[in-house]
């Protein structure tokens, strides 16, 4: 992703910086983004994320494979994960001089990286144990759904199913979820007009 003030270069522009070689094996797109600094126009890679390539398919119903809500809370977490410096390092750390205590102490965290970790942690503790693992890959690591189910041994397209309902779990806990149905549904039972059921 690459960021740019409001009224810069357009995505014409970077793709050129990027160089026309590695530009057309990407699939970039001009986005708006909300920053500390306020709103700010960013450069993306839309092939990047699974869940993007998820919510331009669509199904044989016609309907994108996940929904709106489902999307953005999984992009939610993947950018309070990214902004919390949670992926891990592929290479050395230079930023300090050998001989001094390594960086990534809790002195060099912001208040930005340590509210962003614990939405994080909040998220993934809200989503239980059931779907984290799921989350955490394809949102957060960029996981496709076949590598998810060859590791984990599941059939065939079930990584679909067990992510919709996880997007869905996360989207209810950032208040995303859309509003369908009654929120507290009547129980439905045989039991003869008037019997109740009674707890002892």
């Amino acid at each position: 992703m690459k960021r740019r003030r409001s009224g810069s270069k357009s995505a014409a522009q970077d793709a050129a910086e990027i160089g026309d070689f590695r530009a057309q094996h990407l699939s970039l797109a001009e986005r708006q983004i909300m920053t500390e600094d306020g709103l700010a126009r960013v450069t993306v890679d839309d092939s990047e994320s699974p869940l993007a390539w998820l919510a331009r398919r669509k199904g044989r119903d016609g309907r994108s494979l996940i929904s709106a809500h489902q999307f953005v809370a999984g992009e939610r977490l993947r950018a309070d994960f990214t902004r919390g410096n949670l992926t891990p390092r592929v290479t050395s750390s230079w930023g300090t001089p050998t001989g001094r205590s390594g960086g990534g102490g809790a002195g060099e965290m912001t208040d930005l990286v340590v509210a962003s970790r614990q939405r994080v942690q909040n998220a993934i503790a809200a989503c239980g144990p059931e779907f984290s693992g799921i989350l955490l890959d394809v949102c957060c690591f960029l996981r496709g759904l076949e590598d998810v189910e060859r590791e984990r041994g599941w059939p065939t397209r079930s990584a679909k199913v067990v992510l919709q309902l996880a997007l869905d779990r996360l989207a209810r806990h950032y208040g995303l979820a859309p509003t369908t149905g009654a929120a507290n549904p009547k129980l439905r039972s045989w039991l003869a007009e008037g019997a109740e059921f009674v707890v002892g």
